[in-house]
């Protein structure tokens, strides 16, 4: 809370440092002791000090009223009194700016607001393209700096926060992972006691109905049968009670085949045949499924159709191996017997679909019932999935370098266009001042530039801005000398004509 209080003063302090910073170039460029006017002064603070308040929520804004300032001054853009304005303004609008696209119409605008006003006041294109080269340097460049920097700073900022969220992650793993250990001691034990406890019952079910035994030993093994199904029903609160103790004890594949699985249970009283034997095994998770489906066929069998027969068949290809329990129905179901809730086959269908098979169950056309699991002989490897904060890091990865990349292409790409552009407009130039040799010879001493016009077949529109650098001294007397190419690729030498009264009074070609 104390540093979320003192976050608001620093960035005052630090935009009052940033106006009085600017200020200074201003002040020193329009005193006026220096041919400058307190005017401008007073307009230069005034302006800035609006940009500077508004810089951080619209920086874009900040930026583009000082561009505005400085236009005025000169079309070339850079000027001593705002260029450190531009160049802070336009780090801090790539600082804080979220997109990029704004900042690109933005400079834009400026070299097409340039273009306007270089036409309208009818000044060379050479002031243009120290415009761009100004925007280039002045305003791009350091808005680069700033989009990286903020990328950075957003990188570590996600890193750190990442770091902390994967640290509870960690926890929450490690809670999860006792959970799941819990859970699958709490499936175990439905699995094997349950069907342990079923056998009991039917061997207590046997005794009860038997007649060598007399009333009291028929009377305890009712008691029995009853004992162990209200233990099955309990069974269900012994899972809540494992997953509320925080010790776990470990769990392991069961040893015994799926062939002493059988004889158990035939030993047991239950009506059971395997075919064929023997059994194949089944490597980790497809053979502990292969065990529970046999094993969750017998127990349903027992509890649910006491005295049926029941068959188990194996069957297998080069890929799966097919596993199927057909019970019959029950013939001599004990008084007392009830129904189950289904959960065992919810359980069994987990553990099968997590070996990589599938389970089906149906009711056969005499009333029995089948059960029916296809497992792979090779459990496919599950996939781990990529943590979220670790997808994030990869995002935020992304993103730095999705800014770094514009921050390279972006200055290329606008050099490359500043490039053409200005071999175009050489291209233009030369093209607008450049005389025929052959119309330069058909000129006559004493002619008009209408007369001149009129005798040549391409006179060209402009002639150059100047005279070439180190060219011969004009003629005296002359009221005006223009000057032309002679060739479309070379500068030199230019074809020279200068006029008195409007008439040719000398022509030349000067090298």
């Amino acid at each position: 809370m104390p540093d979320a209080g003192r976050e608001p003063v620093r960035e005052r302090l630090f935009d009052l440092l940033l106006w009085l910073l600017l200020c200074v170039p201003v002040l020193l460029r329009s005193d006026p002791n220096d041919g400058g006017s307190w005017t401008q002064v007073a307009v230069g603070v005034v302006v800035l000090a609006g940009c500077v308040a508004v810089s951080r929520r619209w920086p874009l804004v900040s930026l583009a009223a000082t561009v505005a300032a400085s236009l005025p001054a000169t079309l070339e853009l850079f000027t001593p009194s705002y260029s450190l304005a531009l160049v802070a303004f336009g780090y801090l609008a790539g600082r804080r700016q979220e997109h990029t696209r704004a900042a690109l119409w933005l400079f834009g605008a400026i070299a097409v607001t340039g273009l306007v006003l270089t036409w309208i006041t009818r000044t060379s294109l050479g002031q243009w393209f120290t415009l761009l080269l100004a925007l280039a340097l002045a305003v791009v460049a350091p808005w680069l700096i700033g989009r990286y920097v903020r990328q950075y700073d957003r990188l570590v900022r996600s890193g750190w926060q990442l770091a902390d969220r994967m640290e509870r992650e960690q926890a929450a793993v490690a809670d999860r992972e006792r959970l799941r250990e819990r859970s699958r001691i709490a499936g175990d034990m439905h699995d094997s006691l349950g069907h342990d406890l079923a056998l009991i019952a039917i061997r207590a079910g046997a005794l009860e109905v038997s007649p060598e035994l007399g009333p009291d030993q028929q009377r305890a093994a009712g008691e029995l049968r009853r004992a162990a199904a209200d233990a099955t029903a309990r069974l269900r609160d012994i899972i809540g009670v494992l997953r509320a103790e925080d010790d776990a004890a470990p769990t392991s594949p069961p040893g015994e085949t799926v062939e002493e699985l059988t004889a158990r249970a035939g030993a047991s009283g239950l009506a059971v045949t395997l075919a064929p034997t023997p059994v194949p095994t089944l490597p980790g998770m497809s053979g502990l499924a292969l065990h529970r489906v046999v094993q969750e066929g017998l127990t349903n069998a027992a509890k649910h159709a006491p005295g049926a027969a029941v068959s188990v068949a194996v069957t297998q290809d080069a890929r799966n191996v097919r596993v199927e329990v057909v019970s019959g129905p029950g013939t001599d179901t004990p008084a007392g017997a009830s129904g189950g809730t289904g959960t065992g086959l919810v359980g069994l269908d987990e553990r099968v679909r997590l070996a990589g098979g599938t389970l089906a169950h149906r009711t056969t056309e005499d009333g029995g019932f089948a059960l029916t699991a296809v497992l792979p002989r090779k459990a496919p490897a599950p996939l781990p999935a990529a943590p979220m904060s670790a997808r994030e890091l990869d995002l935020a990865r992304r993103e730095v370098r999705k800014g770094l990349a514009r921050a390279i292409w972006i200055p290329l790409a606008l050099l490359a266009a500043l490039g053409a552009l200005m071999a175009g407009v050489a291209v233009w130039t030369q093209a607008q001042s450049y005389l025929e040799p052959d119309d330069y010879a058909r000129i006559r001493i004493g002619q008009t530039l209408a007369q001149i016009d009129e005798n040549t077949d391409d006179w060209p529109e402009h002639p150059l801005d100047s005279a070439p650098h180190a060219a011969p001294p004009e003629p005296p007397g002359m009221d005006e000398c223009r000057y032309y190419r002679s060739a479309m690729l070379a500068t030199i030498p230019v074809y020279r004509l200068c006029f008195v009264d409007g008439h040719l009074a000398d022509k030349a070609e000067v090298p």
